[in-house]
């Protein structure tokens, strides 16, 4: 038998495996390649034939994630006289949901975690005289979004000093809800914003299990304890539960939002009805203060905070520098090497939960899995 040595990689193997410990086998009739970011033990044989597929046994894993250190403020506008006053600009980007979003296939930071670290080192900085948060998001789970903006409210509390939002391509959802917390709201003119509305993704798989011969036979003691399970039709009953959780849900976004944009009892039922609207149907509606650009933002802030000659920074990790405004960190999910079709519930296991967020979308609950 003649040997020959080959090179073995499973980039397309990876996107399937997600980081398991077990052994792969591969049959190749080609070359394969090993990506750099994964750590992996390779062993191969030739299959004895003149002619023949390519036989390995490959074990692959993942590198430890390794620390990035502690935000810290970086100059993206303004003054660099690091003795200056500064405005903080924080970046609201992508689902709103309390869980990590890093791994092989995703890249960012858990959204609540981030926001958290960056106000903190915001507090800490008496340099800084106003905050800008920049927000480009569709909003994400109610207890997510209700965690950041106590996190800005309190916040607010213990510094006094002026916040204002500027509401990027969408601001809506909990991104919206976060936004009410601000002293000022801005909207870009090609903004959309509002979506004040809640909803649980809730689907029925019994077709799709029926045609794969998979059926439940699940052991329960509580006959609603798995309510909204896609294995099970929805009953009448179920929904109304459910329906009335999501009521609830609505009815504090909308308190918040009367309160906080002092709405008094606003007549128009639109408002609330979850749709969304443009920068200029939000300002006549009086969601948002100003329609005007992310630079006249920071101008409001600068007049707030008296300080004119501030220069602009933005708190980021030593290893993603900034040097713009508009500068935004990773937070979105990968797509994978090999695109497969996405069947909206088979990852409903992976956030179970209401959210305050625009969704025309029906499987964007998945990417805060």
């Amino acid at each position: 038998m003649r040997l020959a040595r080959i090179s073995i990689l499973v980039s397309l193997l990876i996107a399937a495996v997600g980081g398991c410990h077990e052994p792969l086998r591969v049959l190749t009739n080609s070359r394969v390649s090993l990506d750099t970011p994964v750590d992996a033990n390779i062993t191969a044989r030739l299959v004895p034939a003149e002619e023949g597929p390519v036989e390995a046994n490959i074990t692959a894993r993942l590198a430890p994630a390794a620390d990035a250190g502690p935000v810290v403020p970086m100059t993206v506008s303004g003054n660099r006289d690091q003795s200056s006053p500064r405005i903080a600009l924080i970046e609201i980007d992508g689902l709103l949901v309390n869980s990590n979003a890093t791994g092989l296939l995703t890249e960012g930071e858990n959204p609540v975690a981030a926001f958290h670290e960056r106000l903190s080192a915001v507090a800490r900085d008496t340099r800084v005289a106003a905050v800008v948060l920049r927000i480009n998001s569709p909003g994400g789970g109610v207890a997510a979004s209700q965690m950041m903006r106590h996190e800005l409210q309190a916040f607010r509390q213990q510094t006094n000093i002026p916040v204002v939002a500027c509401l990027m391509d969408v601001g809506a959802g909990g991104a919206y809800y976060l936004a009410t917390a601000c002293d000022v709201i801005y909207a870009q003119p090609g903004t959309v914003t509002g979506g004040i509305g809640v909803i649980f993704n809730a689907y029925s798989l019994q077709d799709t299990m029926a045609q794969m011969n998979i059926l439940s036979q699940s052991v329960k003691a509580g006959d609603n304890i798995d309510l909204g399970s896609p294995v099970r039709g929805l009953s009448e009953d179920s929904r109304k539960i459910l329906q009335q959780m999501a009521n609830q849900y609505h009815q504090q976004f909308r308190d918040d939002v009367v309160a906080t944009r002092k709405l008094g009892q606003p007549t128009d039922a639109a408002i609330f009805d979850g749709r969304v609207f443009t920068a200029m149907q939000a300002l006549d509606k009086g969601l948002v203060d100003k329609v005007g650009s992310l630079d006249d933002a920071v101008a409001a802030a600068c007049q707030l905070a008296n300080r004119n000659d501030a220069a602009v920074v933005m708190y980021e990790r030593k290893s993603h520098p900034v040097y713009s405004i508009y500068a935004t960190t990773a937070q979105k999910q990968q797509q994978p090497l090999v695109s497969l079709p996405t069947i909206p519930g088979l990852n409903r296991s992976n956030m179970p939960a209401f959210l305050y967020m625009w969704q025309p979308e029906p499987t964007l609950d998945r990417l805060g899995g």
